[in-house]
């Protein structure tokens, strides 16, 4: 049994909101996913990509729309897996399970965004699946979002609210360099 990276929907729609002005909560991510990116594949273990598609033509995430492409640090490599998921949950209507199944995968390590939806979604199904799950709180996407009655959660309190409810319910919070010493060991 092994555990892989999941890089979930690190795309350009979410560097393209960046640089229109909404912040991220580690603006470091995308150099952060690159390093475990590079790790796992210096110990040959596994790493798995899903990507988003919208099914909207005016969705950033549209498969014709320059926001769905990967970002380059993310960039999967030939005979990396992909999955293409049109939900929220990379479990729904891409064959991952099976692919988890048929290597004999039993862990995952999470990256990606955005982590109050995709990202977190993921880790509450692989977790009811039997998953042992691992998200990485540094090397995750996300944005401040409004509430209904117009009050603003920055992204740093949206992450924090993530994290918060997987913690230990449905994953283990770790740091990149936490898992990096894991793969070392």
């Amino acid at each position: 049994m092994s555990t892989a990276l999941l890089v979930i929907d690190a795309q350009m729609a979410f560097v393209e909101r960046r640089e229109a002005g909404s912040l991220w909560a580690n603006p470091q991510a995308a150099e952060r996913i690159a390093t475990l990116l590079a790790a796992f594949r210096a110990e040959r273990l596994p790493v798995l990509h899903v990507h988003h598609h919208g099914s909207d033509p005016r969705d950033d995430f549209h498969p014709s729309a320059p926001g769905a492409a990967v970002q380059p640090e993310a960039a999967p490599l030939p005979g990396e897996p992909v999955f293409i998921k049109y939900r929220s949950s990379a479990f729904i209507g891409t064959g991952l399970q099976d692919h988890l199944k048929a290597e004999g995968i039993s862990g995952l390590v999470i990256v990606g965004g955005a982590a109050n939806f995709c990202v977190e979604s993921t880790a509450r199904m692989a977790s009811d699946l039997g998953y042992a799950v691992s998200v990485v709180e540094d090397a995750l996407i996300n944005f401040g979002t409004g509430l209904r009655d117009g009050r603003r959660l920055s992204a740093g309190e949206v992450l924090a609210r993530v994290l918060a409810t997987l913690d230990g319910e449905f994953a283990h919070i770790a740091t990149t360099s936490e898992i990096l010493t894991q793969i070392a060991a």
